[in-house]
Parts: structure tokens; sequence; C-alpha cells
């Protein structure tokens, strides 16, 4: 079995080693590329070809597939360093191996997915410039001394990523850890400028910021720095937690589903429990960001806001209404499900809060999800007297949505609060005064919101977007941000009645943690869809007109079903690596049963075996 493993280690190791080399091959190719045209550029002679197609399929849905999954690789291996060293960070601090383990187990899934997601990267380079090289020649001649930084920052980033997976051991105590950590920490560093370096690039072509003269780094900073680029920033960063958060949820889930031992539950259990915390903390403050990002793209064109929320592309938010909603209720559920199933006794007192919390997020999921407009027949609008319902229409407006998106994420944190201080009673002698306190915030911020949503009918649009919804938003920032701290010290000297049962959740739980996974994927691709399209027959908003036999925005429909494809291909994808990831897993497993030579087994997911034998005594 020994034999074994070692097997299955080498394969492990000959295969990332091939595709990092595919993936260093499209890198340096497409550096090695992406001169040639710059320099075609400057010496004024024009790619003769300015697009290439491929029959039955088309360019367009070829780079659509692609780059949808090299997004969505993208944002998990740039969300999942975020929380794998905070929980490292935990563990270092408490003592508490779980998280050093937990942390370990996390960057085993980031190893697995990078080299795939440099691989798709590399695979879109290449589409690009051969199906669009006129506007790659542009963005090149744009944007080329950001394509060097971008390299470098790919190449430290590796080599930072090495060291952390690979020395985890060999820096497990002292100032190795701290080392460690801080390996960690420029792991991150390196990662957000990955990101936003990109970003630029894709945000440019919706809100250009062009200038003619300067010199190269003055071109490339100026579009760099357009006027959507930070707002995307923030949405994205905060959007790559949460769905690095809920896919690490669904593999727990599904890891929780087929275990096999007590131990394995024990261990999955806690997994999920932490991916959802992850994925539900960063969703809190997800729509202040998507919020931001359009009034800024109103405020830098209002047609292009007018396509998105009240074109044609309108109907996409109220798909996008009913997948948040479903994902707020799966996060919630599995949330009273972790309060009736870890916590004995607790069934009869959570019932009715529990009940109320679900009536409020379902009116509100009822209000957000009805449009403005209404498909209608000449008839049934005759009866209506217009498109608009006499009723329902006054729920299919902006302030209306703004106040249940709200109250939605209002629900979620008291839920995501009830949980915590579940089994615990306070002992402070300030209790009752801070309890009173936090239960007014409540109440009023709950009031104030409903309050500014009903005022927004009778006052201009400008002061609705401008003051109301702002002022909403950082009404519901206000509660967590008062609320949160007085629990934390609440709980400090508060005492444990019932201490949770971690592997008894029913199997429902680990479904409803997959499902929250498809829903942040499938919301990703819908949203993605939305901010390219609203450039419509463009390929640089206002300065590069799309002039292929793809320039239009595909139907509804048509862009239902590539969601859909592409969601489905990302979530095979992703269960390929994750399958990958632990062959190592079962042949330990395997091994255990038998005589296995010192050494001779690869490492158990996230943990040397010391941290094995020093978790063991908790289970």
């Amino acid at each position: 079995m020994g034999h074994q493993g070692r097997v299955v280690t080498n394969q492990r190791r000959q295969l990332a080693g091939l595709v990092a080399l595919l993936a260093g091959c499209a890198a340096l190719l497409g550096l090695v590329g992406v001169p040639e045209l710059a320099l075609a550029q400057e010496s004024g002679a024009a790619p003769q070809t300015a697009y290439r197609d491929v029959p039955f399929m088309g360019s367009r849905n070829i780079v659509w597939v692609i780059a949808q999954l090299h997004l969505l690789l993208a944002g998990f291996v740039l969300g999942v360093p975020i929380f794998a060293w905070l929980c490292e960070i935990v563990g270092w601090k408490s003592g508490d191996k779980r998280y050093d383990k937990l942390a370990k187990e996390f960057t085993k899934l980031l190893t697995s997915s990078y080299a795939t997601t440099a691989l798709f990267g590399g695979i879109l380079l290449f589409l690009l410039i051969g199906f669009y090289p006129k506007l790659m020649a542009y963005l090149t001649d744009v944007f080329f001394p950001s394509f060097l930084v971008y390299c470098a920052l790919f190449l430290v980033e590796t080599a930072t990523l090495y060291l952390y997976w690979y020395g985890w051991d060999a820096m497990a105590e002292g100032n190795g850890k701290k080392f460690h950590i801080f390996l960690g920490f420029l792991l991150n560093v390196f990662a957000f400028f990955i990101m936003i370096v990109p970003n630029s690039w894709a945000t440019f072509q919706a809100s250009p910021v062009v200038i003619a003269e300067g010199t190269d780094f003055e071109r490339a900073w100026a579009a760099t720095w357009n006027p959507t680029w930070w707002p995307v920033n923030i949405h994205r960063l905060i959007a790559n937690v949460v769905l690095g958060g809920y896919i690490c949820g669904a593999y727990a889930g599904i890891r929780y589903l087929s275990a096999k031992s007590q131990e394995e539950r024990y261990h999955y259990d806690w997994m999920g429990y932490v991916g959802n915390f992850i994925g539900v903390f960063g969703l809190l403050p997800l729509p202040f960001a998507g919020y931001w990002l359009m009034r800024e793209i109103y405020q830098y064109n209002q047609q292009m806001g007018i396509t998105l929320m009240g074109g044609f592309l309108s109907w996409l938010f109220i798909l996008q209404a009913m997948l948040i909603g479903v994902l707020f209720l799966g996060s919630n559920y599995y949330f009273w499900l972790g309060i009736t199933h870890r916590i004995p006794g607790s069934e009869g007192q959570y019932r009715k809060p529990i009940m109320a919390m679900l009536i409020i997020l379902l009116l509100c999921l009822a209000v957000w999800m009805t449009p403005h407009s209404l498909v209608a027949s000449l008839e049934e609008a005759q009866k209506m007297g217009g498109t608009h319902h006499p009723l329902l229409g006054v729920f299919g407006v902006m302030s209306a949505k703004m106040t249940v998106s709200n109250l939605m994420v209002l629900v979620t944190f008291m839920s995501f609060i009830m949980y915590w201080r579940a089994g615990k009673v306070d002992t402070a002698g300030w209790a009752k005064v801070a309890k009173a306190v936090m239960g007014a915030v409540l109440a009023l911020a709950g009031l104030a919101v409903i309050v500014l949503g009903v005022w927004g009918y009778f006052v201009p649009a400008i002061i609705r977007i401008n003051y109301f919804s702002t002022s909403q938003v950082g009404i519901v920032i206000f509660v967590m941000l008062t609320i949160t701290p007085l629990t934390a010290l609440l709980l400090k000297s508060a005492k444990t009645t019932t201490e949770m049962v971690w592997g008894k959740m029913p199997p429902r739980a680990g479904y409803s943690l997959v499902l929250n996974a498809v829903m942040v994927i499938l919301l990703m691709t819908l949203m993605g869809y939305a901010r390219s399209s609203s450039r419509v027959h463009w390929h640089v908003y206002g300065v590069m007109r799309d002039s292929s036999q793809y320039a239009f925005s595909p139907a509804l429909g048509y862009a239902a079903a590539f969601m859909a494809l592409n969601t489905f291909l990302f979530c095979m994808l992703v269960a390929f690596i994750f399958w990958v990831a632990t062959m190592g897993d079962k042949a330990k497993a395997a091994g255990s049963k038998g005589q296995v030579e010192p050494g001779g087994i690869p490492a158990m997911a996230g943990g040397a075996p010391a941290l094995d034998e020093s978790a063991a005594p908790k289970l």
C-alpha cells in the first residue's frame, strides 16, 4: 500500500508538472505574441484580418465558454487564499490544530485548481489573438506595460504559492510559522493585484478613458483608472470570497454525504459550517458593492445603465433576484439546521424566530422578483390599464427592491447572530443593557429602511439614488458594525450550556451546501453576460465598434442556455479537480488498513501526521 501511495503521489506530481508546463508554454507564447501585435500597431501595419470564425460553433461562443470557465476558476483560486490564510492565523493564535488542518485542506484545493486556471487563461489568450486580432492589437497598444506587470505578478505569485504549500510542514512551529503566515499574506497581496490588472482591461471596454498623448505608461495608467475599475475590483474581490466559500462548503457537503466513519462526518460537517460561514460573510456586503458598481455605470453613461436596468437586460435582474433569494434562503436554512441538529434541546426554543425569519425572507423575495412591466397580451394589458399591474406594479421599482434586499441582509445577519449565540447564556452584568441596545438598534434600523423605501416613491430619482438608497445601505452596515462587536464581547464571558455536536446533520444539509454553490456559479455567469451585453455593438464602448457578424447581444433564451452550459462544465471541472485532489486521501485510507512503511504514504488532506495525532483526542 505504501508503494501505491508513492505511485499516486508521483502521478499527481507528473500531472501537475505537465499542466504547469502547458500553462507556462501558453503564457510564454502569449508574451511572445503580444509584442508582435504591438510592433505591428506601431509600424502602422494593421492586421489584415479583423476577425476569424469557426464554422458551426462560432468564435464568440467558444470565447464565451472558455472565458467564463477561466473567470470562475480564477475567482475560486483568488478567493480561497484569503480564508485559508485567515484560518491559519486563527489556528496559530488559538492553538487549535483543527484550523491549521482546515487551512491546509483549503490550500490543497487551491493547488489543484491553480494550474487548470492558468491553462484556461493561456487558451483564452490564444483564442482572443486568433479570433480578434484587430481588437487585441488595439488593446495591446493601450495596455502593453500592464501586460508585463501581469506576467511578473504571475511569476512571483506562483513561486509564493509553491513555498506556501510545500513549506507547510517544514515551517509548522516558531519563527518558521510566522514566516509561513507572512508567505500567506504575500500570496494574497499578489493575488489581489493579479485580479485588478486584468480587471482594468475588461472595465476599459465598458468605460474607456483614452488619451492620445504621453508615454506608454501614462496612456496605460489613464486607461487602467477608468470609472468602473475600482467598483468592479471591490465587487469581484467580495464575489471571489463568496464563490470560494460556497464551493469549499459544497466540497465539504459532498464529502460529508459520502463519509464512512464518524471521524469523517465530524470533520466535513465542521468544514461545511466554516465554508457556509465564509460564503455568508461575503454575501452580506456583496449587494452594497453591486449597488456601487451600478451607480458608477449610471454616472459614466446613463444609456448603458438604462440598457442594463431598464432595457431588454432588465429581465436578467429578475433572474438575479431569484438566484440571490434562493442563496439567502439556502444559507439561512443551513444555519437553522445547524441550530436544531447540532445543539441538543434547541428545536423548540428557536422554532418561532426561525418561522418569523422565513416568512420575512419569502415576502422580501416575492417583492424583489416582481417585474416592473409584464409580458402581457393586448387583452391583458387593456384589463390592467397598461403594462403595469395596478397593485403589483408598485413593487417593480428600485425603491421597493432596495428596501427588501436590505431587509434580507438584516434577517440573514440576525440568523447568523442567533446561531452564534445558540447554546450559551450571558453572564456579564451589563448583558441586559447590551441586549436591549442591540434589539433597539435592529428594530429602528428595520423601521428606517422601510420608511426610506416608502418615502422613495415621492421624491425625484436623483434624491432616491444619491441619498435614500445610500442611507439604507449605511444603516444596515451600521447594524453590523454595532451588533457584531457587542455580541463578541458578551460571548467572551458567556457560559456554554450545550456543546455543539458535530457530524449529526441530516443529509439535506449537504445538499443545501451544494445548492448554494450552484446558485453562486449561475449568478456569476448571469452577471458576466449582463455586463458584456451592456456594451451592445461595441468592443470598446464608444471607441471601437464591433463590425463582426456577432455585433449584437444574444437573446435571453440563448444566453440562458450558455449560462447553464457554463455552470455545468464548471461543476464537472471542479468535480474532476477535487477528485484528483482526494486521490491521496483514498490511498492513505487504503494504506492504513495494512502495513505501511514509514513515510511511504502521501500527506493526508490538510495535515501532517503530527496534526492528525494532535486532533485525534478532540474527536
